[in-house]
């Protein structure tokens, strides 16, 4: 039976934290000791300790030493997150304390990247000691990583949650598409294509419940034509652009400013394809009523230049 959130947290320290950390890098307790300066008796308690915590074994004794088990990973894994927030927070507050700098952490999804990039390059130019964490990801994950606190702001959709209403949308952004391929795919020799002119192309397409896979599942419908079978299916810019370069064959979807940046750079292509659905707009979200660090409120005020 794993312990009740109170007893964890009125018994665990932070130096034990530390112990599985240095557990987990040496796999002894001699050399973990040794790393977190205390004497072998001490992490045999307090590794001891840690286990009577969470009321379960986190370690596998064998020949070679200690061995985390599947609950180990998971807590070493949220050791690691908390020492690294610690951190984070040492840092935002030494930025106050000296009247610059900080730390921001903003996420986006694939077709906001590119405005993000230009936002946050304006204000590293006011602000060059600012240290900046940024995710890319879909809306859902994004949305996750604000409930949990680990992002200020994330240019993403609501749509995707259950409870839209717990977030604060500040501005919204429309995000235009295009139909590309390989730039050695012979579609685009052609003037103009219709839909039913891709039905035998694979394609490389975001996975199911997204709202780009769900805008262009409508497309097909009301084309009254089948959805592509057997597509490739990924939510990442990078594999998407690999995927096209590999196989001329390969067409996706893309929005905009990702498809045009990469096509100045000549890795793909647009096709003469117009799509009659618009894709949902997307808003710098925040958590409702959340007080947003200084360095999230400049990079707001970048972010609202680039919708005017």
């Amino acid at each position: 039976m794993i312990a009740s959130l109170p007893a964890i947290v009125s018994r665990l320290r932070l130096k034990q934290l530390r112990l599985l950390i240095a557990l987990d890098e040496h796999g002894s307790l001699h050399r973990a000791a040794e790393r977190i300066a205390i004497t072998q008796p001490g992490a045999t308690k307090a590794l001891h300790e840690i286990e009577s915590t969470f009321g379960t074994s986190l370690f596998t004794r064998t020949s070679q030493g200690l061995e985390p088990n599947d609950l180990g990973r998971c807590v070493i894994r949220y050791a690691r997150l908390i020492h690294s927030d610690l951190a984070h927070l040492r840092e935002e507050m030494m930025g106050i304390l000296q009247g610059h700098g900080g730390r921001l952490a903003v996420g986006a999804i694939m077709g906001a990247v590119p405005l993000l990039l230009r936002a946050l390059g304006r204000l590293r130019e006011k602000q060059p000691e600012l240290s900046v964490e940024i995710v890319e990801d879909t809306s859902a994950r994004l949305l996750d990583l604000i409930d949990q606190g680990r992002l200020d702001l994330a240019i993403c959709r609501t749509s995707v949650s259950r409870r839209p209403d717990a977030y604060d949308c500040l501005c919204l952004y429309g995000e235009p598409l295009w139909v590309v391929c390989n730039p050695g795919n012979p579609l685009l020799w052609a003037e103009r294509l219709e839909l039913q002119d891709l039905g035998d192309c694979r394609w490389v397409v975001y996975p199911t419940n997204m709202p780009m896979r769900l805008l262009l599942e409508r497309e097909f419908r009301e084309a009254g034509l089948e959805f592509p079978r057997y597509p490739l299916e990924t939510s990442s810019t990078f594999t998407t652009l690999t995927l096209l370069q590999q196989d001329p064959a390969l067409i996706a979807l893309l929005p905009e400013e990702v498809a045009a940046s990469a096509a100045r750079f000549g890795m793909l292509a647009r096709l003469p394809l117009h799509l009659r659905s618009v894709s949902e707009p997307y808003g710098v979200i925040s958590r409702h009523g959340a007080s947003l660090p200084p360095p999230a409120l400049l990079l707001l005020d970048e972010l609202r230049l680039e919708a005017d």
